[in-house]
């Protein structure tokens, strides 16, 4: 009999609200819904349908890149070359354009020169033991100088309307490279969650010692998600190319530092094992909104650079805080 009750009690005691594991469950949530209301009382137009859709299509470029980097980060690493890929991606496929490649061939051209940088950055970091921080900084200056290189540093000009559909083409009033943003989450999600290898990516990043001892081909994970990071920043800077209708070896500078400030606000930890992409679109998402309140104030760049930084200093702290007094 008082064992029944115990557990009762034991029942009642967990079903009860703790606002401290809500808030450690949902921050990232509840800043989203801050800055929201913040934009929204500074323009009423901010809550409409087509300023979502168009926040949708002004961060589609970082958000493909940042599902590359939380693969990236899951298993502790860093790639500082993405920015790079980007642009050296958008000239390589402006150029084959320009020099008469259809525009399908040359856009899995681009794809595959993200891919091979990729897997170059996961194999010399892992076989050759050397910081990720290390090999992708080499190739972020490598990458940076052959996008240069491709046309002696002059933009490509005049590609031809079809390929602006990728980045400024709607489907209904759904911007293309929204959706394709969408839907890369999705099935980047659907693989960390449900699959082997997402599992693996996760142990990896736990305890790589552990994650072999129990079977994990270690070496083989960590060259894959910097391929899938290499794909994936070279179709954003396919995207970015369409979008603009421009190829242009000096785009995405500093691209990379605001994935890795999107995946880490939305959750992901330096330290890898944890994390997903869901907490990524909504970093992204809230990164967009904050930049979009400052340009509702009217303040310079510049300001603009040094708020957004302390910005997700203090976020990133209530978040640790938050998470460290409900673990």
């Amino acid at each position: 009999m008082d064992g029944t009750v115990d557990l009762t009690v034991e029942k009642t005691r967990e079903r009860k609200f703790n606002p401290g594991q809500f808030l450690a469950k949902y921050n990232l949530l509840i800043l989203l819904i801050v800055f929201i209301s913040i934009a929204a009382t500074l323009s009423p137009k901010f809550l409409t349908v087509q300023n979502f859709l168009n926040l949708l299509q002004q961060s589609s470029v970082t958000g493909i890149i940042a599902v590359g980097m939380t693969f990236v980060i899951i298993v502790a690493g860093i790639d500082l070359s993405v920015g790079s890929v980007v642009a050296l991606a958008g000239m390589v496929v402006a150029v084959l354009i320009s020099s008469g490649w259809g525009i399908p061939t040359a856009i899995i051209a681009a794809l595959g020169v993200g891919a091979v940088l990729g897997f170059i950055n996961g194999y010399v970091s892992t076989k050759f033991n050397m910081p990720a921080f290390i090999a992708t900084l080499a190739m972020m200056v490598s990458a940076r100088g052959l996008a240069l290189l491709v046309t002696d540093g002059k933009p490509v000009f005049g590609l031809p309307e079809p390929f602006s559909f990728l980045g400024a083409g709607f489907i209904g009033r759904f911007p293309v490279s929204g959706l394709l943003w969408i839907a890369l989450t999705v099935l980047a999600a659907l693989v960390l969650k449900y699959t082997p290898y997402g599992r693996n990516l996760y142990a990896v990043g736990g305890n790589p010692e552990a994650a072999h001892l129990s079977g994990v081909r270690v070496h083989r994970h960590l060259i894959s998600v910097y391929v899938i990071s290499g794909f994936l920043a070279a179709l954003a800077g396919v995207v970015l190319a369409s979008w603009l209708t421009v190829g242009q070896p000096t785009a995405a500078k500093g691209a990379e530092l605001d994935a890795i400030a999107a995946v880490v606000l939305g959750g992901t930890s330096l330290f890898g094992g944890t994390g997903g992409v869901g907490g990524t679109f909504i970093g992204v998402l809230l990164m967009s909104i904050i930049t979009n309140i400052f340009n509702l104030l009217g303040l310079a760049s510049y300001y603009q650079q040094i708020f957004m930084g302390v910005i997700i200093v203090l976020a990133l702290i209530l978040n640790r805080f938050v998470v460290g007094k409900n673990a």
